[in-house]
């Protein structure tokens, strides 16, 4: 682009002023092929590559992306005409970009084009020029991060990463990546009252954000499972702005207090002093319950203590959409799986199955030899009427679907309140044994990402915040990662762990589900340094290789039958 084209508009180049013929591809669902399309001369001047325009189609009007410009070398007696422009258009680059996401994630083209062709997914405060020295009282880490290409910071949760989107800034434009739209909002305007250079901000689609030149990306909470689309395709926003960061020579910068082994498998770790991370992580309490009386109920009396001496007090319980948990009747042992060690469930011939690798056991503990298990299984709304007769006052209610934060002292909710509420002096894990034992290859990393979110709402440990954890698992690793403030002591438990079931990053994965799953696995099946495994109680098959090159080749390969399928590469809850 020439210097004085308008930013997010393309420059109108001598070739796109009058071109006779241009390959667009329509936004229908059942096609991801170009067409040819003649441009009227009143149209030729705003017809370019990467324009939004309305064709017809199979007698419909649809709307398009131009995608190139000529022939694409079929012979044509006659050529529809482009019938309109419409709003929106999308960078030469998207288009290239969009190719291969549709390659990566076994998608559409249409379907990132348009992500990248809206102009709501993101915010662009006012560009400034020149660039801010940094100070002597800023920390040198965030420039630290910029001397690698590709750098991962761990960064501990209640840390401002600030000064890593000042480094980004010096560099040249930049793009940032924050989780949530409310995130987006409050950035883009402490960038626009703190004028650190030009900064393009985004949450999840703002990774295809248009840039005129990128001279850095950093993508804030990297870890956060809102950066993965969870609709197919299921791409995600960290893996878009790394490739657009590595295809424009700028250096690319995931801060996470967590980071995945994905991401240590992807960049250079940078982290900051010792002080500094234990000040960015809460103190934790964890809170022993194997030894307590059963008919004590969800609360144990060092809980009921805490909250009663808090201002504000959060309780997440997460039951929605989780694993049935089974515990000992006679010593309270969560029910694991022997080989993983996730929960188990049982089913209707009284076995214990594992969803995460498939092994079965009959129903007995194996701590102490018991047949008789209990299922714990109080959801929010139960916990919250037992909290409020324990307290003698009134507790709010907070899950995903609720509209508002009820203007109580204390909230029992799911994990949706941290996100919710800003600001607490207490959070309490009232059962973090669902989380330590989901059966996800993931479970340990989210959980820690809870523990982190829990740490950045109580202001770390220089305020008298504090998280308390209820569980029947003291000496999980998670938890002690935790306590010690040092989040890479989980990482060799997982590594382990991952390498041995060949789990991502140890290998790549794809499910496939649906009506049609069962003819497309059968044109996978024999595939070289493909395997298929399944189908598994959700009539769901997992597809895995090597690499992503092995599996996102072999998907491409595959004529998809007719019927509905969904291929979710990178799943994030298997």
């Amino acid at each position: 682009m020439g210097k004085d084209a308008p930013q997010g508009r393309p420059e109108v180049s001598a070739r796109s002023v009058t071109p006779r013929v241009v390959q667009v591809l329509p936004d229908v669902s059942a096609i991801d092929r170009v067409f040819d399309y003649e441009v009227p001369d009143k149209l030729s001047f705003a017809v370019r590559v990467g324009a939004a325009v309305r064709v017809e189609l199979h007698g419909r009007r649809v709307r398009g992306w131009v995608v190139a410009e000529g022939r694409s070398g079929a012979d044509y007696d006659t050529l529809k005409p482009i019938l309109k422009v419409s709003p929106g258009w999308v960078q030469p680059e998207s288009i290239d970009m969009a190719e291969w996401a549709a390659w990566r994630w076994a998608g559409k083209r249409r379907s990132f084009l348009a992500t990248a062709a809206d102009p709501h997914n993101y915010r662009e405060p006012v560009s400034f020029s020149g660039a801010r020295e940094r100070g002597p009282e800023q920390p040198s880490w965030g420039d630290a991060a910029f001397a690698h290409e590709r750098a991962v910071l761990r960064l501990a949760p209640a840390i401002d990463p600030w000064p890593v989107i000042e480094a980004a800034a010096r560099r040249g434009p930049a793009l940032v990546l924050v989780p949530s739209l409310a995130r987006v909002e409050r950035l883009a305007r402490r960038i626009n009252d703190d004028p650190v250079g030009h900064v393009v901000v985004g949450s999840r689609a703002g990774a295809w954000a248009p840039m005129r030149q990128l001279g850095a990306v950093v993508v804030v909470d990297a870890h956060d499972e809102v950066y993965a689309e969870e609709r197919a395709p299921t791409w995600n926003a960290w893996r878009v702005a790394a490739e657009r960061a590595e295809r424009a020579g700028a250096p690319c910068v995931l801060v996470s207090a967590t980071p995945t082994l994905e991401h240590l498998k992807w960049g250079t770790v940078v982290e900051t002093d010792r002080p500094t991370e234990r000040r960015g992580w809460a103190r934790l309490e964890v809170v022993d319950r194997r030894g307590d009386d059963p008919r004590t109920g969800l609360w144990s009396s060092r809980v009921i203590d805490a909250i009663r001496g808090a201002e504000r007090a959060l309780c997440v319980l997460n039951r929605t959409g989780r694993a049935k948990l089974l515990a000992c009747a006679r010593c309270a042992t969560i029910t694991t799986c022997e080989k993983c060690a996730a929960a188990v469930r049982q089913d209707e011939a009284a076995v214990l199955l594992c969803d995460r690798c498939g092994t079965t056991r009959p129903a007995l503990c194996l701590e102490c030899g018991g047949t008789k298990l209990k299922l714990l299984r109080i959801g929010t709304a139960r916990a919250a009427e037992e909290l409020s007769a324990l307290l003698g006052r009134a507790v709010g209610e907070v899950t995903g679907a609720s509209a508002d934060v009820p203007n109580t002292a204390t909230i029992v909710g799911t994990e949706a309140l941290l996100h919710r509420v800003g600001r607490a002096d207490l959070v309490v894990f009232v059962d973090l044994d669902a989380e330590l034992s989901a059966p996800r290859y993931r479970a340990n990393e989210e959980a820690l990402g809870l523990l982190a979110r829990a740490s950045r709402v109580v202001r770390g440990r220089n305020e008298d915040g504090l998280v308390l954890v209820q569980t029947r698992q003291p000496d999980h690793p998670v938890l002690k990662a935790a306590v010690a403030s040092d989040p890479a002591r989980l990482n060799a438990t997982d590594a382990a762990m991952r390498s041995e079931l060949r789990l991502p990053p140890f290998a790549a994965v794809a499910q496939v589900s649906g009506e049609a799953a069962d003819a497309f696995v059968d044109q996978l099946r024999g595939q070289l340094g493909v395997d298929v495994l399944g189908p598994d109680n959700h009539d769901a098959f997992l597809v895995r290789a090597d690499d992503h090159r092995g599996l996102c080749d072999a998907l491409a390969r595959v004529e998809r039958p007719t019927g509905r399928l969904r291929v979710a590469v990178d799943p994030v809850r298997i």
